[in-house]
C-alpha cells in the first residue's frame, strides 16, 4: 500500500546498470548526431534525467564530453541548452574525470567573434567554477570581458566573476580592485553598478580583503543615497558580514540605524529582512541594546507591515539564547520588573492587535519568554500568553482563509509548547480547545485535533475529560463524506485513541465503526486502524483490518492487511493476562504466538523486491522470539517449583564451588533447571543485542519508532538482570552495564507505562535482594513471572515506521576493477597490490534529511581466503585476510576512495565491501549495502620460473644415478 512507505529505488547490480546506462547514452548520442535541430535539443535536455538515474563518473564523464562537443560546434541555441543542463547538473560536475578536455572544448568558443557566443561561454565557465576555480585563462577572459562594449557579454562576465570569487581566493583578490574601479568610475552606468556590487559579498576569504570590501561598501552607501543603491549595498553588506562573521555586531547596529532614521519604507523593509537573516544565523551576537532598539522602533512605527516585520525578528530571537541576555540585569543596574521591559510591553500590546500576523508574533514572544525564563517576576506573563492564545484561537478557528490557517498553526504550536513547559496551564488550554472545536471550520478542527492529541500524549491526566465532547462531535461529522470530513474523522479518532489508551469502551467502538460504515472510504478506515495500532487499541484495529481485507485490488495489499490483522489478534490475546497466574500466561502467549506465526507468513508474502519490508519482518521476528523466551522462562520457573532446594543447598553449593546448585536439590534435575535459567538469561541478552542491531539498521526511522525499539531492548536487559540478580549471581549483578544512555523525556503513554513497569520490577528485585540473602526460590520465581506478565500487559505500540517511511536514504556502491560476470574472479599477481576503488552515491526520497542527515560514510573492506592453490604449508593469519576501514564525507551525495589490498597467498579470495553511515551527531548506522567480488591471486612469472628451475635441479641428479646403477648391474 502507499502507506507502507516509499520504497528505495530498485538496486540492480552495477554491471547490469552500466549496460542500461550505455544503451541510454547511445540513444541520446544518436539524437545529438541528428541533422534536425529539434532532435538535438531534445537529446540535450534529457541528459539531467540520465545523470539522476545513473550517477556514476564513467557515464557522467562521457556524457559531459559529448555535451562539450555540441557546445563547441553547435549554434547559440544549442549552447544555451547545454548551459542550462550544466547548471541543473551542478552537483555532478565534480564527477567529470577529463576536466582538461572538457574545459578545452568549451573554452574554444571564447575566441568567437559573436558576443552572444562569448557570453554563453562565460556563463558556462561561471557554472563550472567549482571544478576549475584556479584556471588562469578563465580568470583572464572574465577580466577582459568586463571591459566589453556589449552589455550581454558584460552581464555574463559579472555572473562568472561572482561564481569564481566565491570559489577562488586568488581570483577574488585580483578582481576586487577592478570591481572597485568600475563601481566608482563615472563612466559605469548605474544599472551596471547595481549588478557589480553583489560580487563584493564573496570577498570574505581573508580579513584584509573583507575589511577593504567593507570600506568600499561604506563609501558607496553614503555616496549614493538613492533607494535602489542603498538597498543593494546594505544587502551585500549583510551577506559579507554573515560570511566573514567578525563584523556582525557592527552590521546589526548599521541596520538598526537605517531602520530607525531612514524614512523610506523600502529601505526599512530591507533592513528588517537582513535583521531576520542575522537573527536566524547568529542570535548570540545580539546584545541587549540591539533588542531594546528594535523594540523601540516597533513601538513607535505607525505602519502595521513594518511592525509585523520587526515582531517577526523579535519572535525569532525570543526562542534563542538572546532572550536570556535581554532579561539578565546589566551589572550595576537596578533590577527591574518583567512588565517594565519594552519587549514585554510590545508583546502585550500586540497580543490583541486587529492584524492576525502581529497578534501571532505577540503571543509567540510571550510563550517563548514564559517557556525559557523561569524567574518569579516573569510568571504573571503565563496568563497573558494563555489569554492571547485563546483570543487568537477564537478569531482564526472561524476563518477558512490561508492566512488564518497559518496563524492558527502558530497559535496551536505555542499552546503545545506552553503546556509542555507549564503543565498547570493545561486545563484552561484544553477547555478552550474543546469549546471551540464544535463551532470551528473543518480545516481548523483538523489542526486543533492534532494539538489536542499532542497535549494528551504529554499529559494523560487530561484525557478522561475529553471523551464526551469528542464523541458528540464524531457523531455529527460522520454524516458527510467530503475529503476534509474524512481527514477530520482520522484526526478525531486519533484524539479519542490517545484519550482512552488503556481500553476502548464498547460504546466508543460502536460509534466509530458506524460512522466509518456510513461516510468513510477504505483509506480512511485504514488510517484509523493504523492509529489504533500505534496507540495500542488492538481490538479495534483487528476489526477494521478484517473489514478492509476484501476491499483491496492487489494480493500484496491483501497479505499486508492480513498480517496486520493477525498481529493485532496476537496482541489482543495478551490483554487477557492475569497477575500471578503463570498457567493462564502460558496459554495466552501460546495463542499470541499462533497468530504471530500466521502474520509473519502473510507479511513475507506481502513483501516485494521494491518494498522488502525488512524492518517490519525484523521487528515481528524479534517479537516472536521474545514471546517464546518469556514462555520458556515461565516454564523454567514452574519447573523449579517442583524441585525445591533443601536447607543445606547453599552450604553444599559453596563447598563444591558451583553456585548453580543453590537453585535446587543437589541433583541432575536441579542442575538442569539451573542451566536452563542461565541459558534463558543469555537468550534475553542475545535478544537485546538483536534489538540493538535493528535499531542501528533503521537510519530512516522517526524518533518514536526508535524509542519503541529501545524500550523492547531494555525489557530484555531488565529480565536478564532480574535472573542474574535473583538466581545466578546476586553479588555481582548490576543493571547499569545493560542500561541505555539514560531515559529521555517521556513522549507517549506506551513509554510512560513501560518505564513504570521497569522501575517497579527493579525496585522489587532490589528489595528482595536486600531483605533475603540468598533469595528463596519461591520469591524469585514469583518475581520473575510477575515481571514477565507486567511487561506483556502493556499493549505493544506499532509505531509510524512500521507503516510509513517518511525519509528514504540508500547508498549505491560501484567497485572498480569489477568483473563482467559477478561470479568470475579478478586476476592479480601475488607480488602486486590490488588498488580497489570504491565509489558511491547517496540516494534520497522526497524529504531528504527529515529526521537525520549523513555526515560521513564508513567503508569497511575485508578479504578472506576461500580456496588456496599451490603447496599446503602453514600460512600466517595476517596474510590470509585484509581488514581496512575508511571514512569519507559525501560531497553532493557522491563519495569515492581507494584501498590497497595484498594477496600474498595463492588462491581465490573473497572481498567484501560494507558501508555504514555516520549522522551529524556521530552515531553509526549500519545501513549497508554489502558488495562482494572475488579475486584470484596468481604466482608472478619470475617466481614461477625460479620455482620450476629449482624443481628441475632437484629432479636432475636422480636419473643419472639410476643410469649408473643400471650399468653396474648390467656388468654382472
Amino acid at each position: 500500500m502507499a502507506a507502507s512507505g516509499k520504497s528505495f529505488l530498485a538496486d540492480a547490480g552495477y554491471g547490469e546498470q552500466e549496460l542500461d546506462a550505455n544503451s541510454a547514452l547511445m540513444e541520446l548520442d544518436k539524437g545529438l548526431r541528428s541533422g534536425k535541430l529539434g532532435e538535438q535539443c531534445e537529446a540535450v535536455v534529457r541528459f539531467p534525467r540520465l545523470f539522476q538515474k545513473y550517477p556514476f563518473p564513467i557515464l557522467i564523464n562521457s556524457a559531459f564530453l559529448k555535451l562539450a562537443d555540441v557546445f563547441r560546434v553547435g549554434n547559440n541555441f544549442l549552447r544555451l541548452c547545454v548551459l542550462k543542463v550544466t547548471q541543473q547538473s551542478e552537483k555532478h560536475l565534480e564527477k567529470i574525470l577529463n576536466v582538461d578536455e572538457f574545459v578545452k572544448r568549451v573554452f574554444s568558443v571564447i575566441h568567437s567573434n559573436d558576443p552572444v557566443a562569448r557570453a554563453i561561454t562565460l556563463r558556462m565557465l561561471g557554472s563550472m567554477a567549482s571544478i576549475i576555480p584556479e584556471r588562469k585563462n578563465a580568470h583572464h577572459s572574465i577580466r577582459q570581458s568586463l571591459d566589453s562594449h556589449d552589455n550581454v557579454e558584460v552581464e555574463a562576465a559579472i555572473f562568472a566573476a561572482a561564481n569564481f570569487s566565491a570559489q577562488s581566493k586568488d581570483f577574488a583578490v585580483g578582481i576586487c580592485n577592478k570591481i572597485s574601479e568600475m563601481i566608482q568610475g563615472l563612466a559605469t552606468p548605474v544599472d551596471l553598478k547595481l549588478k557589480l556590487i553583489p560580487i563584493l559579498q564573496h570577498m570574505h576569504h581573508d580579513a584584509s580583503l573583507a575589511s577593504s570590501s567593507r570600506q568600499l561598501l561604506q563609501q558607496l552607501v553614503t555616496s549614493y543615497p538613492s533607494t535602489k543603491m542603498v538597498i543593494v549595498t546594505l544587502h551585500t553588506f549583510t551577506l559579507l558580514a554573515a560570511s566573514s562573521l567578525v563584523d556582525i555586531p557592527k552590521q546589526i547596529q548599521l541596520l538598526l540605524q537605517y531602520l530607525k532614521n531612514d524614512p523610506r519604507k523600502a529601505v526599512k523593509r530591507l533592513a528588517i529582512q537582513d535583521l531576520r537573516l542575522l537573527a536566524n544565523k547568529t542570535p548570540h551576537t545580539w546584545s541587549r541594546e540591539n533588542i531594546q532598539a528594535l523594540c523601540e522602533s516597533a513601538l513607535n512605527t505607525p505602519y502595521d507591515s513594518l511592525k509585523m516585520g520587526m515582531l517577526s525578528v523579535l519572535s525569532t530571537l525570543s526562542g534563542t539564547i538572546a532572550i536570556k541576555q535581554y532579561f539578565s540585569s546589566a551589572p550595576g543596574a537596578a533590577a527591574t520588573t518583567a512588565r517594565s521591559f519594552d519587549l514585554v510591553k510590545l508583546a502585550q500590546e500586540c497580543c490583541y492587535h486587529n492584524n492576525r500576523g502581529i497578534a501571532a508574533h505577540g503571543v509567540r514572544i510571550l510563550t517563548n519568554i514564559s517557556a525559557s525564563c523561569q524567574e518569579k517576576d516573569l510568571l504573571p506573563l503565563e496568563q497573558d500568553a494563555v489569554f492571547g492564545l485563546e483570543a487568537l484561537l477564537v478569531l482564526c478557528s472561524q476563518d477558512d482563509s490561508p492566512g488564518a490557517q497559518a496563524t492558527l498553526k502558530i497559535t496551536l504550536t505555542c499552546m503545545v509548547k506552553l503546556v509542555k513547559c507549564r503543565p498547570h496551564l493545561s486545563q484552561s488550554v484544553v477547555e478552550s480547545l474543546l469549546a471551540q472545536l464544535h463551532s470551528a471550520q473543518d480545516n481548523a478542527r483538523i489542526l486543533m485535533c492534532h494539538c489536542l492529541a499532542a497535549i494528551a500524549m504529554q499529559l494523560p491526566v487530561l484525557a478522561d475529560g475529553m471523551l464526551g465532547d469528542l464523541m458528540d462531535l464524531y457523531k455529527l461529522i460522520g454524516q458527510s463524506a467530503t475529503d476534509k470530513k474524512q481527514e477530520l474523522l482520522v484526526s478525531l479518532a486519533t484524539v479519542i485513541f490517545v484519550s482512552s489508551q488503556k481500553a476502548l469502551s464498547t460504546e466508543i467502538k460502536t460509534v466509530i465503526k458506524q460512522q466509518l460504515e456510513n461516510a468513510s472510504n477504505g483509506w480512511t478506515a485504514y488510517r484509523i486502524a493504523r492509529q489504533a495500532s500505534r496507540m495500542g487499541n488492538h481490538d479495534m484495529a483487528r476489526e477494521l483490518y478484517q473489514s478492509l481485507l476484501t476491499q483491496v485490488a492487489s494480493e500484496h495489499f491483501y497479505f499486508w492487511l492480513n498480517s496486520l490483522k493477525e498481529f493485532s489478534q496476537a496482541e489482543q490475546c495478551l490483554t487477557g493476562l492475569q497477575e500471578e497466574s503463570s498457567s493462564s500466561a502460558l496459554s495466552c502467549i501460546a495463542e499470541a504466538l499462533k497468530s504471530y506465526h500466521k502474520g509473519i507468513a502473510s507479511l513475507t508474502a506481502a513483501s516485494t523486491p521494491l518494498n522488502p519490508l525488512s524492518f517490519q519482518c525484523g521487528f515481528v521476528k524479534l517479537r516472536i522470539d521474545l514471546l517464546q523466551a518469556f514462555s520458556q522462562l515461565i516454564c523454567t520457573c514452574n519447573s523449579l517449583k517442583t524441585s525445591p532446594p533443601p536447607a543445606i543447598a547453599t552450604t553444599i553449593a559453596m563447598t563444591s564451588g558451583n553456585d548453580l546448585q543453590r537453585c535446587g536439590r543437589i541433583s541432575n534435575q536441579a542442575l538442569t533447571l539451573s542451566l536452563q535459567m542461565k541459558h534463558s538469561m543469555e537468550e534475553f541478552r542475545n535478544l537485546a543485542t538483536r534489538y540493538g542491531d535493528l535499531y542501528q539498521s533503521s537510519f530512516d526511522a522517526d524518533s518514536a519508532t526508535l524509542r519503541n525499539v529501545e524500550l523492547q531492548q531494555q525489557s530484555c536487559l531488565l529480565i536478564s538482570h532480574a535472573i542474574e540478580a535473583l538466581i545466578l549471581d546476586p553479588e555481582s549483578a548490576s543493571f547499569q552495564e545493560y542500561s541505555s544512555n539514560g531515559t529521555a523525556h517521556v513522549e507517549s503513554e506506551y513509554e510512560r507505562r513501560m518505564m513504570s513497569v521497569f522501575n517497579h520490577v527493579l525496585e522489587e528485585v532490589e528489595s528482595l535482594n536486600r531483605k533475603y540473602a540468598p533469595v528463596s526460590y519461591l520469591a524469585s520465581n514469583t518475581c520473575l513471572c510477575n515481571a514477565v506478565i507486567a511487561l506483556l500487559k502493556v499493549p505493544l505500540s506499532f509505531q509510524r515506521y512500521f507503516f510509513q517511511k517518511l525519509q528514504s536514504t540508500s547508498i549505491k556502491l560501484a567497485l572498480s576493477p569489477s568483473p563482467r560476470n559477478p561470479a568470475e574472479p579478478i586476476a592479480v599477481q601475488n607480488n602486486q597490490q590490488l588498488a580497489l576503488k570504491v565509489e558511491g552515491v547517496v540516494q534520497h526520497g522526497s524529504k531528504p534529511g527529515l529526521f537525520r542527515k549523513i555526515q560521513s560514510v564508513c567503508l569497511n573492506v575485508s578479504s578472506v581466503l576461500q580456496s588456496k592453490s599451490g603447496q599446503d604449508y602453514k600460512i600466517p593469519l595476517d596474510s590470509m585476510t585484509n581488514e581496512m576501514e575508511q571514512r569519507v564525507e559525501p560531497h553532493n551525495d557522491y563519495f569515492s576512495t581507494q584501498f590497497l589490498l595484498n594477496f600474498v597467498i595463492l588462491g581465490t579470495h573473497n572481498i567484501t565491501v560494507e558501508s555504514s553511515v555516520i549522522d551529524s551527531n556521530g552515531i553509526v548506522w549500519k545501513t549497508g549495502p554489502k558488495t562482494t567480488i572475488f579475486v584470484k591471486s596468481l604466482e608472478d612469472p619470475y617466481s614461477q620460473q625460479v620455482r620450476l628451475q629449482q624443481q628441475q635441479q632437484q629432479q636432475g641428479p636422480a636419473p643419472a644415478q639410476q643410469q649408473q646403477q643400471r650399468t653396474a648391474y648390467s656388468r654382472f
